[in-house]
């Protein structure tokens, strides 16, 4: 039996809510490459081209893919997410898109010191359930997308206890015998919020919404 996707169970509207500090202000180095929004973090391309790639030491497993981080530069300054992991970078060096880069820099400079802080995305809609491909009752992995503050943990649950699912450095979580009928999934932020959502079987999809989004930081 193939499982394509999990649809939830009531869906919702949110407003934006970007731009509030989630971390101390960090002094680093910016440079570029040629990004195109896809990468370790396993986003799909295209979209927004205001991305970057997150130093090895401070990628964390890919507990940072999704985080937008404010950068301030020569030039002036630009809003991020991050979307890969640039494993020679080290720690405080955030590898910028050239659309991203431009904003900070002259591209001839190649290479700049920076400022950059941690931040709410500005995000609209709910958060999104991805599942990859190949994903079925016996071995599922589930991707966090359009969410407002850093994902810290995904559970869920059919009856009884909530577990865990297993995070990998590709940025899914990954669980073996989620079985068949409907579940709740938990979404824990980096803050602690969390968003619980129903869900069940669905063909022909590879993507569901959730019922909510984090609420903006005071």
């Amino acid at each position: 039996m193939t499982l394509a996707t999990l649809a939830c169970g009531a869906c919702g509207d949110s407003a934006s809510g970007g731009g509030v500090s989630l971390g101390s202000e960090q002094k680093g180095i910016a440079t570029f490459y040629d990004a195109n929004g896809g990468g370790n973090c396993s986003f799909e391309p295209g979209g927004d081209q205001m991305v970057a790639a997150m130093n090895q030491a401070q990628y964390d497993n890919s507990a940072v893919c999704g985080e937008c981080v404010d950068i301030v530069g020569p030039k002036g300054s630009v809003r991020v997410r991050i979307v890969d992991q640039c494993p020679d970078c080290d720690k405080g060096h955030l590898d910028l898109s050239r659309e991203a880069f431009d904003k900070v820099a002259e591209a001839k400079d190649g290479r700049v010191d920076i400022t950059w802080t941690p931040v709410s995305c500005d995000v609209a809609g709910p958060v999104e359930y991805h599942f990859k491909d190949g994903s079925n009752p016996w071995w599922t992995a589930i991707q966090v997308r359009n969410h407002r503050l850093p994902i810290k943990k995904l559970e869920w649950r059919r009856d009884g206890d909530w577990k865990a699912l297993e995070r990998q450095s590709y940025n899914y979580f990954v669980f073996e015998g989620i079985g068949e009928g409907r579940f709740q999934l938990r979404v824990t932020a980096s803050d602690g919020q969390q968003l619980v959502d129903s869900v069940e079987k669905v063909l022909n999809d590879d993507s569901v919404d959730g019922a909510d989004q984090f609420a903006p930081q005071k």
